[in-house]
C-alpha cells in the first residue's frame, strides 16, 4: 500500500526572503513579531513549508492507519484576509486562553488574526506554548 505524502513539506527556501518580500509594511512587522516568538518559545529556526508557510521545529507522526510523515510543531502564514498562525495542537482545553486573546477566528488548528496590534502577545505567546508542548509530548521526536 502506498503511503500519501503531505502536500506541505519543509523546503530549502529562505524564511527571511519571505518574509522581506512582504510589500505591506505593517503586516511585515507582524510577521517578524510572530516569527521572533514562535522561534524564541520552540527554540527552532524559521523554516519554509511549501512556499509561504513559516513553521518552527517539526514532529512525526503515525496514525492508527498507517499514514505518517513529518509536520510543523507551529507555525504562520501571511494571508490576504488574515496572518493565519497554525496551531498543530488545536484549541481544545484552551477556552481560558481564547476569551483573552482578542479579536480572532480559529479552524481546526488555524488561528486567523486580522491585526496582532489587536491582540494580546502575551497570551498568544502561552498559546503557542501549550501547543507546543503538547505537540512534545504526544510525538516526541525532536
Amino acid at each position: 500500500m502506498s503511503k500519501a505524502k503531505n502536500k506541505t513539506q519543509a523546503t530549502t527556501a529562505s524564511a527571511a526572503d519571505y518574509l522581506a518580500a512582504i510589500d505591506d509594511d505593517k503586516r511585515r512587522t507582524q510577521c517578524e513579531t510572530v516569527s521572533d516568538l514562535m522561534a524564541r518559545i520552540t527554540k527552532r529556526p524559521a523554516t519554509m513549508w511549501g512556499p509561504s508557510i513559516v513553521g518552527f521545529g517539526k514532529y512525526h507522526y503515525q496514525y492508527d492507519s498507517g499514514r505518517e510523515g513529518d509536520f510543523l510543531l507551529t507555525g504562520f502564514a501571511n494571508r490576504k484576509q488574515a496572518l493565519t498562525l497554525y496551531i498543530m495542537g488545536g484549541f481544545d482545553g484552551y477556552d481560558d486562553l481564547m476569551a483573552r486573546l482578542g479579536p480572532h477566528k480559529t479552524g481546526k488548528s488555524c488561528l486567523y488574526i486580522k491585526d496582532l496590534d489587536a491582540i494580546d502577545l502575551k497570551v498568544l505567546s502561552q498559546l503557542v506554548r501549550k501547543s507546543v508542548a503538547y505537540l512534545r509530548k504526544t510525538y516526541p521526536t525532536e
